[in-house]
């Protein structure tokens, strides 16, 4: 992972620290169903914005997808009168499917995604078995970013960090002084990701974390998810930096890799798997995706037995 990558995120965030303009406007949606926040990150000196980790609502028991988290995003926009530039994706999610075509159609953007994205494909196209059809080379996504890659919301530079070790496609985002970290941290009070799913790893996350660790303890950090940490009575996902790098009950300051990778490991033993990973990462991993109808016209998600 190239050092000018973080010293130009570095960059970006002390910019917009000395400069309101180049401070994002960010407005979060919780999906309490999920602990999924997404986030819509917009430059104060336009209408151009960017949609983070979007939700499309699936009920297991009955099959059915629902768009009510998606209908918030969109009537927040549409009230706004905002102009969608990008649908980013963290990564391809375990706990809940991607609203981003449906997002797309109704109001443009390019949706982007991290290139290891073709190592999750390759991995989950044989767990279920998607056939040749599926092609495992990223193509579903219009934008597949690289650790330094740079685009632009409106007026806001932004920058992409590859952060793997929850998965191996993981991305943090750096719009001027925000850090959208994915599922990478939790708020400091609850932690930091699993590492057990394919592909990944405790001693990576570690190492990704650290990274981060040396923004500018001042950068803002939405996070993706909030399971409410024993002994708080409210859900949250903004935090800093600093408040991790000082804070955080898994790898603050002085937890040496081996700790944490002990810690991480043992922990990661006892959790159940989430209860929406067989749809969402089929779904996911086809950018939003379900799988083509079959001769009845009727589209299917398959459900691997004894696979993860």
């Amino acid at each position: 992972m190239s050092d000018n990558a973080l010293q130009h995120a570095a960059e970006l965030i002390h910019a917009a620290l000395a400069n309101e303009q180049l401070k994002p406007i960010v407005r979060s949606f919780f999906d309490p169903a999920t602990f999924t926040i997404s986030h819509v990150v917009r430059d104060p000196g336009s209408k151009a914005c960017a949609i983070v980790d979007s939700v499309l609502d699936y009920d297991p028991a009955s099959g059915r997808t629902m768009t009510d988290s998606a209908r918030a995003l969109i009537d927040y926009i549409k009230t706004e009168n905002l102009e969608v530039q990008w649908l980013l994706e963290t990564h391809a999610h375990a706990d809940h499917l991607s609203a981003a075509p449906l997002l797309q159609a109704e109001l443009g953007g390019q949706l982007a995604i991290g290139h290891e994205i073709i190592r999750v494909q390759e991995v989950f196209g044989k767990i279920f078995n998607a056939g040749t059809e599926f092609q495992r080379d990223g193509s579903q996504f219009d934008q597949l970013f690289e650790d330094g890659d740079r685009f632009r919301i409106g007026n806001l530079e932004a920058t992409v960090l590859h952060v793997p070790g929850h998965t191996p496609a993981c991305l943090a985002y750096v719009v001027g002084d925000v850090i959208f970290p994915g599922d990478t941290l939790f708020m400091p009070d609850y932690g930091t990701a699993r590492c057990d799913f394919p592909g990944g790893d405790a001693r990576t996350l570690y190492r990704s974390i650290q990274r981060l660790m040396q923004l500018p303890g001042e950068a803002r950090m939405f996070l993706c998810h909030d399971y409410k940490a024993p002994g708080r009575d409210v859900y949250a996902w903004e935090t800093t930096v600093e408040a991790e790098r000082t804070g955080n009950i898994h790898v603050r300051n002085g937890i040496s890799e081996d700790d944490f990778v002990q810690m991480r490991t043992e922990r990661d033993r006892t959790l159940s798997m989430p209860k929406l990973i067989l749809p969402s990462v089929q779904v996911n991993m086809r950018a939003g995706k379900l799988p083509p109808a079959e001769e009845n016209g009727v589209q299917y998600l398959k459900i691997p037995v004894n696979a993860l």
